[in-house]
């Protein structure tokens, strides 16, 4: 966008976003923000001619073409080492900024005068309707959406439209690659939070995002959640990273094992109810055995985490809300539609 030096690298995670990938990157280009803006596409082994229509389409856009398929993570880690601006924005192909994004980042950015990890409303891509402005942790780290304009302070801003200083990834180490997808922006913020960096979501501007677009589910649909048995798997395994990695002691004593075997309770009965193993099979089961197999990964990682932690346990779990967001979704919604 600018040949000055860029003061915000925008990264854009894309696979088999052909469809998608043209208006997000105009979004970023529409930016009336004052400074100049670079735009850093990592395309993750695509299929769908992808590279070679960014690379033909906007050839000042820096592309990154992995020679196979690495991940959410491994991508935006790549993006941020080769980002030249002094601020990040992560951003999902399958998202696009409202008038304004950058600008009221940057601003909140100078008013705070400290690192921190910033989001912005996010919208329906289709219906235009508030999805959250961030969310707020439920006890067993389930994002629940905050609609409240007023409450800045967030438990989490969502991956597909974060905005953090260069310096502030690198102090926490940007994403864990062993992660694969889902979750790492739950991971980041919670991490953020414990050094004592604000992670804020702002109550002006915004994004839309076509929620499921990209990796499949996660919407609700006619009144009923509908998602894919992946992105479940992925979830429910990398929300107990997260949890393991994160959650401060005591409470980790209590809340691990009562999480756990609410999962098995979970798996189980859905098995039953929809005559079907794969619900226990394909998502509770490796959920389960995740923070065993990966036990010395999570066991290093929590070191680090908590050597740099900054804040007491109640400021933590300030942004926590008492009620799961499970029972909130099944009281609404019913049983999840898995694909």
């Amino acid at each position: 966008m600018s040949i000055a030096p860029a003061v915000c690298s925008v990264c854009i995670a894309n696979y088999n976003g052909m469809e998608l990938i043209d208006a997000c990157i105009a979004s970023v280009r529409a930016q009336d923000c004052g400074f100049p803006v670079e735009i850093i596409v990592h395309d993750d082994a695509s299929t769908d001619g992808s590279a070679a229509h960014i690379a033909a389409r906007h050839p000042d856009v820096r592309l990154i073409a992995s020679g196979g398929n690495v991940g959410f993570c491994v991508a935006n880690n790549r993006m941020a080492a080769e980002a030249r601006g002094e601020y990040l924005l992560l951003l999902n192909n399958d998202a696009t900024l409202l008038p304004g994004a950058l600008g009221a980042l940057m601003q909140e950015a100078a008013r705070l005068g400290r690192p921190a990890i910033l989001g912005l409303p996010q919208y329906d891509a289709g219906s235009g309707d508030l999805l959250d402005i961030g969310s707020l942790l439920d006890p067993f780290f389930s994002a629940v959406p905050n609609r409240d304009p007023r409450r800045g302070d967030v438990g989490m801003v969502a991956g597909a439209c974060l905005w953090l200083p260069k310096s502030l990834w690198v102090e926490l180490g940007g994403f864990p690659e062993w992660f694969g997808s889902i979750a790492e922006d739950l991971y980041l913020c919670c991490r953020a939070r414990l050094a004592g960096h604000p992670v804020r979501a702002l109550g002006e501007s915004g994004y839309r995002h076509g929620v499921g677009m990209s990796f499949g589910g996660g919407k609700v649909r006619d009144d009923r959640l509908r998602t894919t048995f992946r992105r479940r798997a992925l979830s429910e395994r990398n929300r107990t990273y997260v949890m393991a990695m994160t959650c401060p002691w005591p409470a980790l004593i209590a809340l691990l094992p009562l999480h756990l075997a609410i999962l098995l309770i979970e798996g189980t009965l859905l098995s039953l109810l929809r005559l079907d193993r794969h619900y226990l099979v394909v998502i509770y089961l490796p959920a389960l055995a995740a923070p065993f197999s990966s036990f010395r990964a999570i066991v290093d990682a929590r070191r680090a985490i908590m050597r740099g932690r900054r804040i007491t346990a109640t400021d933590f779990f300030s942004v926590f809300v008492a009620t799961p967001r499970k029972l909130r979704m099944l009281w609404r919604h019913g049983l999840p539609i898995l694909d």
